[in-house]
């Protein structure tokens, strides 16, 4: 591809290292006067949010116009839509606000968020689920519940990294199977962990704010179970007919039982379980100052332990066993670097958002109150839900937080009709978009690694519109 257009890039390793070295020139420039200052998202105007917007077209585009070009200068895209915003925001506000604001969002954001990824990838990776399971629509069906409810439980990436694998061996005699992994996607890597704050990041958020571990277990499990057997329901009927169609009868792979294997993962996942926990409830006091942006030491123990949870777990699976999983570094390798440029590009979209009724959306975000200023509860799940579907549902989650007032007490009280619906459009309506919640976008990655025609970003928002949108609907007359 780049010699067609006679393109002379410079090698994958030039890039990282410039990229580093201009990450390190940025940061040595922080100073204590500038690093604690935040940025003031009312003094933007709406072109700020063109990096972010370009970061995304580029993931939906690029890979149709050029698949082979993706695959290799990815990185070098990210890049490109992180300076355009890095350039003018450094004009504008100089190299120490824009290093902190970029250095906050590093050390406190996004190396938590890929470290905790990378820990629940590899640790569910040697997990291996031998046997041969026969792809049927009830044998798919039992696949997904499975994977819904282990989502609360050990995290919707956990349980993605687990279950993908199965399902996919699965189908893999299935002329039809794109479909299935989107189901999975719907289910497994979103609604599926709505029930704890282990579930899905947004949740944790929320129990990091003050909200009870089990607050959206007694509050959400309703509208959680309504969702997930309409979706059953329209899978099994979609699943049942291809496979009739497809005339399937038996899986020509032979016969086996059903057996497990890196069993001491299941271990460590309790670990990682258990550093999320800690860093919630324990709260030393200490911290460590960088750059003037203080790290508490509850987030450093919890990092401490991933890293930690992730090398042990190297090290104690037998290569046979990540073998039989097809496990490889590609699906979280992609992960980590688009996801540092969504990251980068979207400092100035949360920033106008969380300037509220100051800011250049204060139309959208006044959307959220009555006519008599009462909360809108159908437009905090809608609001919440339509921004998660494209920024990442952790951030959307705690900008509307903050909009509801900020008080966890008051919000599982008086104000749970809208804590439910934050909670609820945040975790459901991830599912909307590739990279609406992380899992999605591994799951994706790793199916088509393995063959599956998935559906390019566009095709994958008309199965989602079609699917999701009228189960949202439901879910918002009865509850919101």
């Amino acid at each position: 591809m780049t010699k067609r257009f006679g393109w002379n890039f410079p090698s994958a390793g030039r890039i990282r290292a410039g990229l580093i070295v201009c990450l390190l020139a940025l940061f040595a420039v922080i100073t204590p006067a500038y690093a604690s200052d935040g940025i003031n998202g009312a003094g933007f105007g709406a072109l700020w949010a063109v990096p972010f917007a370009g970061m995304l077209l580029s993931i939906a585009i690029v890979p149709m116009i050029s698949h082979h070009f993706w695959e290799k200068w990815q990185g070098l895209v990210a890049a490109f839509w992180s300076l355009l915003l890095i350039i003018p925001l450094v004009t504008l506000l100089g190299w120490h606000k824009t290093g902190a604001a970029l250095f906050h969002t590093l050390a406190l954001d996004y190396i938590p968020f890929i470290l905790l990824l990378t820990a629940l990838f590899t640790t569910a990776g040697g997990i291996v689920i031998r046997g041969n399971l026969h792809g049927s629509p009830l044998m798919n069906c039992a696949l997904l519940i499975i994977g819904a409810l282990l989502a609360s439980v050990i995290g919707t990436t956990g349980a993605s990294m687990v279950m993908i694998r199965p399902v996919l061996r699965a189908n893999d005699n299935r002329q039809h199977n794109a479909h299935i992994v989107i189901f999975f996607i719907f289910l497994v890597s979103n609604i599926g962990g709505a029930l704890t704050p282990l579930g899905d990041p947004p949740l944790f958020l929320g129990f990091l704010k003050g909200v009870g571990f089990f607050w959206t277990t007694a509050h959400l499990w309703l509208e959680t179970l309504v969702a997930s057997l309409i979706i059953l329901c329209v899978f099994f009927a979609l699943d049942l007919y291809l496979y009739r169609k497809e005339g399937v009868t038996r899986d020509p792979t032979p016969d086996s039982a059903l057996s497990f294997s890196g069993l001491i993962n299941g271990v460590l996942i309790a670990c990682i379980i258990g550093a999320v926990l800690i860093s919630a409830s324990w709260h030393p006091g200490a911290a460590v100052t960088v750059f003037d942006i203080e790290i508490a030491g509850q987030a450093l123990l919890r990092d401490t332990i991933l890293i930690v949870v992730t090398l042990v777990s190297l090290l104690l699976t037998p290569q046979r066993d990540r073998e039989d999983n097809g496990f490889e570094w590609g699906p979280i390798k992609e992960v980590a670097i688009l996801f540092i440029g969504i990251f980068a590009t979207m400092i100035p979209v949360i920033a106008m958002l969380k300037a509220g009724a100051s800011g250049p959306f204060a139309p959208l975000v006044s959307l959220v109150d009555g006519l008599d200023g009462s909360p809108n509860t159908m437009a905090y799940f809608w609001l919440t839900g339509g921004l998660s579907s494209f920024l990442d549902n952790a951030p959307t989650y705690l900008v509307f937080f903050e909009l509801a007032g900020g008080d966890a007490a008051h919000l599982m009280t008086e104000g749970k009709p809208v804590l439910a619906a934050i909670s609820a459009g945040a975790v459901f309506m991830g599912a909307m978009s590739y990279i609406g919640n992380a899992p999605n976008f591994m799951v994706y990655a790793m199916a088509r690694r393995q063959g599956v025609a998935m559906p390019g970003f566009f095709a994958y928002l008309l199965w989602s519109g079609a699917i999701l949108l009228p189960t949202f609907g439901i879910v918002t007359a009865l509850f919101f």
